[in-house]
């Protein structure tokens, strides 16, 4: 009797529901509570933001891939719509309409599709469209409306100083903790999101609930966000026990800045993150790291977005050295 035969098929041999196109709505989807909570601060400030950031990634990824690469549109797959959003998320609410379009363009243009496309960029694009505006408009990208105070104005908004801002400025001018933090928000209001900054500052808690559904929907894993927060956490902590006038205090850290939409919705795309849970482990206590040393002694009152950027540049190292097992590899006994 003649053997059944073999058929040979190019991987990948295990299939799964989960698609990139359904983690891209996920992480969408996590991100509305924040949305809503940066909605209600910032008013329409807000929804313009995100509105024209998010038309604009889309638009700039059709155009490009239909008339400069000739290849396939893939704008339905919701990875556009995701850069767009946390690209709105980065900046401030209000930010002038054209400014946040050369974002846009940077982000999808440069970043990701001049790589190829989804999967192949080295870079978070949203973060590379962030720094962009950074460098060449670091006024413009630094006045922060007042929270709830203009949540129904859509231009003109009184600007202030973030959390962080406040903190570095007033320690440079020789100021302790105990002066500044009168003019700190407290525990409250960070955690609630009545403060100024960003839209993708705003509420802690409503970041958290987000990261926690990413998790339960295992989109992410714990180890690059807890590690990150962690390490921050030990850090600022280790600077504030040694002198607590000049140095906030970890929780002050944690809950103001990026931190918590770095943590959990950057540091941890799938692309630009390594592939082993050590390899995530190395990666995530560097951004952590390098986010600590840029606010205490760097320009930037807040790092997260460098630290993320720059370890971007080693996950292929970390992924050199710490390789998964191959499929059908068998480990080593160990002698007695």
């Amino acid at each position: 009797m003649d053997s059944p035969p073999i058929v040979i098929s190019a991987s990948p041999h295990v299939h799964s529901e989960r698609t990139s196109k359904k983690i891209m709505y996920d992480v969408v989807i996590a991100l509305v509570p924040a949305f809503l909570v940066s909605l209600y601060v910032f008013g329409f400030n807000a929804l313009i933001t995100t509105s024209i950031a998010i038309i604009s990634c889309l638009l700039f990824e059709y155009l490009i891939q239909k008339y400069l690469m000739k290849t396939e549109v893939t704008i339905t797959d919701g990875s556009a719509l995701l850069t767009g959003l946390l690209l709105a998320f980065n900046v401030p609410a209000g930010l002038p309409i054209w400014m946040i379009i050369v974002g846009s363009l940077v982000a999808i243009g440069i970043a990701k599709l001049s790589f190829g496309g989804l999967g192949f960029n080295v870079f978070n694009p949203a973060l590379v469209g962030r720094v962009f505006l950074l460098i060449c408009f670091p006024v413009q990208m630094t006045l922060w409306p007042m929270a709830v105070v203009n949540n129904t104005t859509i231009a003109d908004a009184v600007s202030g100083a973030t959390t962080l801002g406040i903190i570095k400025e007033g320690l440079q001018f020789g100021g302790t903790m105990t002066e500044l933090s009168a003019k700190l928000p407290s525990s409250v209001d960070m955690l609630l999101g009545i403060t100024g900054g960003s839209l993708g500052e705003m509420s802690a808690i409503a970041l958290l609930l987000g990261g926690l559904y990413l998790m339960i929907r295992k989109v992410i894993s714990w180890h690059i966000p807890v590690t990150i927060l962690l390490t921050m956490a030990i850090m600022t902590g280790i600077f504030w026990s040694i002198d607590p006038e000049h140095y906030a205090n970890p929780l002050i850290h944690l809950l103001s800045g990026g931190a918590i939409l770095g943590a959990f919705f950057m540091a941890t795309d799938m692309v630009t993150s390594p592939m082993t849970k050590k390899g995530m482990v190395i990666f995530a206590i560097g951004i952590g790291a390098i986010t600590v040393i840029i606010r205490l002694y760097g320009a930037y009152p807040e790092g997260i977005s460098f630290a993320i950027l720059i370890m971007n540049a080693f996950v292929p190292l970390i992924n050199s050295y710490f390789k998964p097992r191959r499929f059908g590899s068998k480990i080593k006994a160990k002698i007695m």
